[in-house]
């Protein structure tokens, strides 16, 4: 095994070896045949072992068993104990998913702080066969029938293509010691029932089914490279990318074959879990959205547009006091105040027009029609202003329909007040009553968009 090991090493994770590797170690088996591995190959490893407090005695001895072995091989080990059922309590989660949150944040801790650059962990070829049961068990795609990945960010899985006996018999023969974990045999976790139960019942079926699970993975992975070339070729007809916000067109996914499964694959990063709520919003009044637990798949008039979901500011109101020239904060705006000449001023001629400049990103406005501090605030029902350009005032949600801004724009869109009286609703249309006239004698520029 130790050749093969350093084959695939060598072929398919070269990168490695000039690396900073972090071995996640419980004390088993799998864990400590890679440490010795690794160790043997020359590779500049550390350990991390986690204790959860889940087997009492026996936790701390594998921690305890963890050390020494650290120490044996001269190795950096790093351990950590965790109340891993107050955490799941207080989160709503099972003991098993909350020790996986706990372990995989501190082992990415860890790395960042140590300049690590990757965590490597001992999974193995059975370890695969057990996901994809548990994945087709609780209904899955073609990703959940894939398996394991060997790489996802900065996690490395070098023991994928290597079974549980192979492990067994290398330990064994090189005479290594490590920890046997009796929950491990316990049927109380789906995991084990599988494990114990389902796939010895599997292999009576058929003996070589490990070796058949590879050419499996084998076709199903090529299957899903077609599926990504193909998902690729439709997004440049589909999505588009405005500042924050992705669109994708509803016409042209209607015009598909099965709508619901492209945006299932177009959007399967992004958390959702409720697809069928997705794929009704195809046919859906604009307005309905979705959430998953990080972003939102708003209806428009013509697309989809999806958004991250951020925290809720914490300050809605923001003032700017008189003589301030630039601030970062919620949004950036830079001030400058200029004195009319008298001259320019009573002949209106080219000097003067230049420093009228109105646009979508920069206003100038009558210094002395404004009252400070100035405040930045978000837009609210019933909230009206004077659109220069136009005669008379306009609701600013009638506005905001008018120019056909989505939900999203409008909740994005800050605006500039005096007093209760809008001066500017930023990016969008300065108004009328603070605008520069002939009697104007003192101006204030604000810009919205500067490097």
């Amino acid at each position: 095994m130790k050749l093969a090991v350093q084959k695939h090493l060598n072929q398919n994770l070269p990168f490695l070896k000039d690396k900073k590797l972090l071995i996640a170690i419980s004390g088993g088996i799998d864990s400590v045949v890679l440490t010795h591995l690794l160790h043997s190959f020359k590779y500049n490893i550390s350990l991390a072992h986690c204790n959860f407090s889940l087997r009492g005695k026996e936790s701390n001895k594998d921690e305890v068993f963890v050390k020494e072995l650290g120490e044996d091989l001269q190795i950096p080990t790093y351990t950590i104990q965790f109340e891993t059922e107050k955490y799941a309590s207080e989160n709503g989660l099972s003991t098993q998913m909350a020790a996986r949150e706990l372990r995989y944040n501190w082992f990415q801790e860890i790395a960042l702080n140590n300049n690590l650059d990757y965590v490597i962990t001992a999974h193995h070829k059975d370890d695969i066969l057990e996901t994809i049961i548990i994945n087709f068990t609780r209904g899955t795609g073609l990703d959940g029938l894939t398996g394991i990945p060997t790489i996802n960010k900065n996690i490395v899985r070098p023991l994928l293509p290597f079974s549980t006996n192979q492990i067994l018999i290398y330990a064994t023969k090189n005479k290594l010691n490590w920890r046997e974990d009796e929950s491990n045999i316990s049927t109380k976790y789906v995991r084990n029932k599988i494990r114990h139960k389902v796939i010895p019942f599997l292999k009576e079926i058929n003996p070589n089914l490990l070796n058949t699970l590879s050419n499996t993975l084998e076709n199903l992975k090529g299957s899903q490279q077609i599926i990504k070339d193909r998902i690729q070729n439709v997004k440049e007809k589909i999505v588009s990318i405005h500042t924050n916000e992705t669109h994708f067109n509803i016409e042209e996914l209607k015009k598909l074959s099965d709508p619901k499964i492209y945006l299932y694959e177009l959007l399967k990063e992004y958390n959702f879990t409720e697809w069928g709520d997705v794929s009704d919003l195809l046919d859906a009044q604009s307005g309905k959205q979705v959430f998953s637990e990080t972003h939102r798949l708003l209806k428009d008039r013509t697309a989809l547009i999806l958004s991250e979901i951020t925290p809720s500011e914490k300050q809605t109101i923001y003032e700017i006091p008189e003589n301030t020239l630039k601030i970062k904060q919620p949004i950036k705006l830079k001030f400058k105040t200029i004195d009319i000449p008298f001259d320019t001023k009573n002949h209106q001629n080219k000097v003067f027009e230049e420093l009228i400049f109105n646009d979508l990103n920069t206003i100038t406005v009558d210094y002395n029609k404004i009252k400070f501090p100035l405040i930045i605030r978000k837009w609210q029902k019933g909230d009206y202003f004077y659109p220069i350009g136009l005669l008379g005032k306009k609701k600013l949600s009638k506005f905001f329909k008018d120019t056909k801004m989505s939900l999203i724009d409008k909740e994005n869109t800050w605006l500039l007040c005096s007093n209760n009286d809008i001066v500017w609703v930023i990016g969008k249309r300065l108004d009328d009553r603070f605008k520069v006239t002939k009697t104007t004698s003192k101006i204030l520029k604000i810009k919205s968009k500067f490097k």
